[in-house]
């Protein structure tokens, strides 16, 4: 019994042992299966990890007012999906940028304009907005006029007035000096006033229209003393339909009249030249100098001199070959080089050169030319000295 009882003990110890045995298995197991899993997790994490989403897309709006008057410096006010203020340029044109799609409103101001239409709607949806969104600028109460004197009567009377800026517009000064512009939308002008022989104080004024005309717009015309040069050209056949020209600080020109009297008029202080011209005629002096001080200077005179024609007769021995015609050559250094100068063959033993000029040498050779167009060499140079 006791034996019995022993090998149940030792049999249950066994057991137990056994059982022992495999939870201390399990433990050791599951000791090394816990790293791989963290190791496994983590190299998920990783590899998995976000990234920041890209920025939204955004586009443009843009478009025009018209006529640059009341386009040029409008506000735009933009409303709906977002909200933005902006000017446009002095071309009237606007531009909003930075906008997500999205349904917009865009309205234009100016002081005193209307538009049409007062606002448009415009949707944005993947791509900028460049066409439709345009306005067109009307000023209110119609339009307007811009009007003023320019004194004393004797330069004001007839001078010109020019505008400038919002539109473009010229008109002449009545025999008072008073002038007007008129049909004019707002915007800003500028008026210049200009007649020979006056200066203008001020030069320019700006005038801005908004609105309502504006009158008394006044300039005052000065007069600047102008003076004369005058002369004779002669004898008369010289002088009689000469072209007199004048340079320095103004220029001119003029034609001497039948009795080759001339004269120019308006001019003012300063230092000119006079130069007179005439086909076939040379000028002693070539041109003169005028000094004009607060006077005017007359008795600045010239002489003409006709030109004389001037020739070179040649005439050489006939060839004793047998000679067709003749090549004339011409240089102006001794030994050459020559240039041919008839313009066809010469049939015989002479020609005359009419194309010098005075106070010139030439030096001529010829040569002879057979039925072939076979030409011989030079002859002897022959020279000529043209008085």
């Amino acid at each position: 019994m006791n034996l019995a009882r022993n090998e149940d003990r030792l049999s249950k110890l066994a057991h137990s042992q056994n059982i022992g045995s495999r939870v201390r298995g399990a433990l050791l197991l599951a000791g090394i299966l816990a790293p791989m899993a963290l190791l496994w997790g983590c190299s998920g994490v990783v590899s998995g990890q976000s990234t920041q989403p890209p920025p939204p897309q955004t586009y443009n709006i843009s478009g025009t007012i018209s006529p640059v008057a009341g386009g040029s410096g409008a506000t735009l006010t933009l409303s709906g999906a977002a909200s933005a203020t902006t000017t446009a340029n002095s071309s009237g044109n606007f531009t909003f940028s930075g906008l997500a799609n999205g349904t917009y409103t865009a309205t234009p101001s100016h002081a005193g304009y209307t538009f049409s239409p007062t606002s448009l709607s415009v949707t944005v949806s993947g791509a900028n907005i460049t066409t439709g969104l345009n306005f067109t600028a009307t000023a209110q109460g119609g339009t307007h006029s811009i009007s003023g004197t320019i004194g004393p009567v004797a330069g004001g009377s007839g001078a010109t007035v020019t505008l400038s800026g919002a539109a473009s517009a010229t008109t002449t000064a009545n025999s008072s000096g008073n002038f007007t512009f008129s049909g004019l939308a707002n915007g800003t002008y500028a008026v210049t006033p200009s007649r020979t022989g006056f200066t203008f104080s001020p030069i320019v004024q700006s005038v801005t229209l908004n609105g309502a005309n504006v009158t008394g717009l006044n300039f005052t015309a000065t007069a600047f003393q102008t003076f004369s040069i005058s002369g004779t050209i002669s004898p008369t056949a010289g002088g009689s339909g000469a072209t007199v020209t004048l340079s320095g600080p103004a220029s001119a020109s003029t034609t001497a009249n039948s009795s080759g009297n001339y004269t120019f008029t308006g001019v003012a202080n300063g230092t000119y030249t006079v130069t007179p011209s005439n086909a076939g005629y040379t000028f002693t002096p070539v041109n003169r100098s005028v000094p004009i001080n607060g006077a005017n200077v007359s008795a600045v005179n010239f002489t003409a001199t006709p030109q004389q024609a001037h020739s070179a007769a040649l005439s050489w021995t006939a060839s004793t070959s047998t000679v067709s015609s003749y090549n004339v050559y011409r240089g102006t250094v001794n030994g050459g080089p020559y240039t041919l100068i008839n313009l066809s063959l010469v049939t015989g033993p002479s020609y005359t050169d009419a194309t010098v000029q005075s106070g010139v040498t030439y030096y001529y050779v010829t040569t002879a030319v057979d039925s072939s167009g076979v030409q011989s060499v030079d002859s002897n140079q022959v020279i000529a000295t043209i008085p």
